[in-house]
């Protein structure tokens, strides 16, 4: 697809402000089944066990957003948000099971029943708590730029000089990019997922990307030998993920609150961080 192609798919998405901080993916489904051992031990699996009843909660992610979400090499989504949700789950004993989902379907997928909770770094916004409810913040971001070696950019009005600045369709970053340079911009480049969008930074098909700080900082650090530079610039506010579920699902929101301020107490979060995010 030319880049007038991808220009033309992006403006006619460009008002899809319900979408959150990852990218889209594939529309095929991958469901690990729940098990009998431990949720902290089977996040390769994407399994909790349950203490009260036999009912499987299907837990929905794009799996395209390393490091909170990614497929392993046998097909089963592993990442920070799997860790997180099975350690929840077990603190308040019940049980999940993943799925892929496809990122332009995800929250329809949840308000039409087909699955029960998302957590896919998934940005609050009060927009979307007119759909949802959100769990209580469980990580903190901000959007950043991604640069190549040789590009520097120090301010968003170094970015307004950028021929091509890339984004995940309909994410936060898209959102941002907007705002910049204009929602009608041709110099916004759009993929429907963040892998593609990086691999267009790597060949030099985009100067630029904005994306959340977190998966920004993983992939320079994997990178590390390739050039790339994260810039920090402060007109890009800070972000809260949140476990979403249906809104008349108050009472599995309490138990997912519950649990999450449990791990953050006993030190199981900060566990489950330091694999993921320790420097």
């Amino acid at each position: 697809m030319s880049f007038t192609q991808l220009r033309s798919l992006g403006l006619a998405f460009a008002t899809a402000s319900l979408l959150a901080a990852c990218g889209g993916g594939q529309s095929a489904s991958n469901t690990a089944p729940a098990a009998s051992t431990p949720a902290s031990a089977s996040s390769a699996t994407g399994a909790a066990p349950a203490t009260d009843g036999d009912k499987v909660l299907k837990v929905a992610m794009n799996a395209n957003f390393p490091p909170f979400e990614s497929m392993n090499p046998n097909g089963q989504i592993e990442g920070f948000d799997v860790d997180v949700m099975n350690a929840i789950a077990k603190e308040e004993g019940f049980k999940v099971s993943y799925h892929q989902q496809a990122w332009d379907g995800i929250f329809a997928s949840l308000k039409a029943g087909d699955n029960d909770i998302l957590i896919s770094g998934i940005t609050i916004t009060d927009e979307r708590k007119q759909q949802m409810l959100f769990s209580e913040p469980y990580y903190k971001i901000t959007q950043v730029i991604l640069v190549p070696q040789g590009k520097s950019i120090k301010s968003v009005e170094d970015l307004k000089k950028m021929d091509k600045v890339g984004v995940t369709l309909g994410t936060t970053g898209d959102l941002a990019a907007q705002k910049i340079l204009g929602a009608t911009s041709e110099k916004i480049i759009r993929l429907e997922n963040l892998p593609l969008m990086l691999k267009e930074v790597e060949t030099g098909a985009v100067d630029a990307v904005i994306s959340d700080s977190a998966v920004v900082a993983d992939y320079v650090k994997k990178k590390g030998d390739k050039g790339f530079t994260m810039v920090e610039v402060p007109d890009f506010t800070v972000e809260y993920y949140g476990i979403a579920v249906r809104q008349d699902d108050k009472a599995l929101m309490d138990k997912i609150n519950a649990g999450l301020k449990e791990i953050q107490a006993n030190g199981e979060y900060d566990k489950i961080s330091d694999k993921y995010f320790a420097k």
